[in-house]
């Protein structure tokens, strides 16, 4: 504050001014500062404004604060670090992604983490459960879906060597397939990603499915490794790495994540490849790109999906 707000100073005196008498309070005496003569006392009328004139300059500065607090508050959680002062990191290669929401689920209907659907049954619309394409992106048709999202067995099946077609979907037949649905995108760089759901009849049909091991052989990668960086993520950060699987296997909340990657020396593209599974629902996602793939952008594409189904 200024000194222009630590010294009283009596207002001139009009005809009209009449101090109002308050019982409730009680006029302090003037202080007399040490060499200094006594100020004469304030009527309290005037000191009552003084005090109403103090307490709204704060309330307004308050409110200032607080708006600024809010402004920082919501460009820190934007992904744009570089313009926020004292954040100045580069950026780590995230994508720029739409507020996710899930689809409204049917009355009474609970969630696939609930304690009273112990399945983890997905009781919203599938197609609804798609991750949306990223900001910057274009789609494409990679992913042979009608309007509605759904795709057919044997498109989705293109994903994978021509020799372990006939094998996956004679499993399908047997192993409770329910639907699939799909989208694609093609981000500026190259990357080309395709996001696939397969839900089944309950969550042991999705045990059972032979397209997501580390023995899985795909169109343009036919031997594929652990996502090691993916393990080591999950060991610095909680230590939920899977038991017994092959590197780059653990969990997100109610999902069971295992990821892979072509390993050098790979051909024209690499390709990652992910799965999920979240109750009677298996996530399949694959990226490919020319000259390599980087690997924040397929984590983070892994982990939002896994949130939608979780």
């Amino acid at each position: 504050m200024t000194e222009q707000n630590t010294t009283d100073a009596a207002p001139a005196e009009g005809p009209d001014l009449v101090a109002e008498p308050v019982p409730e309070l009680v006029a302090e005496p003037a202080l007399e500062p040490v060499s200094e003569p006594a100020l004469e006392p304030v009527p309290a009328a005037s000191k009552d404004r003084r005090k109403l004139f103090a307490a709204l300059r704060w309330t307004a500065a308050v409110l200032v604060f607080a708006a600024v607090g809010a402004g920082t508050a919501y460009g820190v959680v934007q992904p744009e670090r570089t313009k926020i002062p004292g954040l100045s990191t580069l950026s780590d290669g995230r994508w720029i992604y739409p507020q996710l929401a899930k689809p409204e689920l049917p009355a009474g209907a609970p969630l696939p983490g609930a304690t009273d659907n112990p399945d983890g049954t997905h009781y919203a619309a599938l197609s609804g459960l798609l991750l949306p394409a990223p900001e910057g992106s274009r789609p494409d048709d990679t992913v042979k879906a009608d309007k509605d999202g759904k795709v057919e067995p044997d498109a989705f099946l293109e994903e994978y060597a021509p020799d372990d077609r006939p094998k996956l979907k004679e499993g399908f037949e047997w192993e409770g397939l329910r639907q699939i649905t799909g989208r694609s995108w093609t981000m500026p760089d190259g990357t080309r990603t395709r996001v696939y759901l397969l839900r089944f009849h309950s969550s042991s049909f999705v045990d059972t499915f032979l397209g997501c091991s580390i023995n899985t052989r795909l169109t343009g990668a036919d031997s594929l490794s652990g996502d090691v960086s993916w393990s080591k993520a999950k060991t610095a950060q909680s230590g939920t790495v899977g038991s017994g699987g092959s590197a780059g296997s653990g969990t997100l909340g109610t999902s069971d994540i295992s990821l892979y990657e072509e390993p050098k020396p790979f051909g024209d593209e690499q390709v990652r490849f992910g799965c999920l599974q979240v109750g009677d629902v298996q996530g399949v996602i694959v990226q490919s790109r020319k000259g390599g793939l980087p690997v924040i952008p397929f984590h983070q594409t892994v982990i939002l999906q896994g949130q939608l189904l979780s």
